[in-house]
């Protein structure tokens, strides 16, 4: 995702339509509804359409994002959520797991913008939420965006990664 800076990439241009995906887990309302007016404003500023769905948690981000992937015709993706620490360890595995989850497909070659906030308490997510921000949701949008511009830039896949069935194999 973007970094807090003041450095702005600013948005591609896009020859062929795009159309993004925001998968957000909605469980602190307030949060949510500023992170998804973010993203959705540098969507449409990018000229790009967008859907949104709703997911229980911040660990199904990346199983509905990989879900979408197979199912559908997204081009890229936007996660977002808010994860405040408690007084268990459950916070360390949220975060950790859910942000390894979105690597790993991004590694795959989806293009993801990961603007899932993980803060320590309710006022660090509000100001994380701030639209004005650059490492909130609309730079998460943003990164999404970029990364789609560089894989249209550079083409179809060569192949992909990881281990490659060659033949179909049937189960009785």
């Amino acid at each position: 995702m973007a970094g807090h800076s003041d450095y702005d990439m600013g948005l591609p241009d896009f020859a062929d339509p795009v159309k993004a995906l925001i998968v957000i887990a909605p469980y602190y309302t307030k949060i949510s509804d500023a992170q998804l007016a973010s993203a959705r404003a540098v969507i449409e500023k990018a000229g790009a359409t967008h859907d949104t769905v709703e997911v229980a948690g911040s660990l199904e981000i990346p199983t509905a994002i990989g879900m979408a992937e197979r199912m559908s015709n997204y081009d890229c993706y936007v996660a977002l959520g808010c994860v405040i620490r408690g007084r268990t360890s459950h916070y360390d595995v949220v975060v950790n797991e859910s942000a390894r989850g979105i690597m790993l497909l991004g590694l795959q070659g989806l293009c993801i913008g990961n603007g899932i906030i993980t803060v320590e308490n309710m006022d660090q997510a509000e100001e994380r939420a701030d639209a004005d921000r650059l490492d909130t949701a609309g730079g998460a949008a943003a990164a999404a965006l970029n990364l789609l511009g560089l894989q249209r830039r550079w083409g179809t896949p060569k192949a992909g990664v990881g281990f490659q069935i060659k033949e179909e194999f049937k189960l009785a």
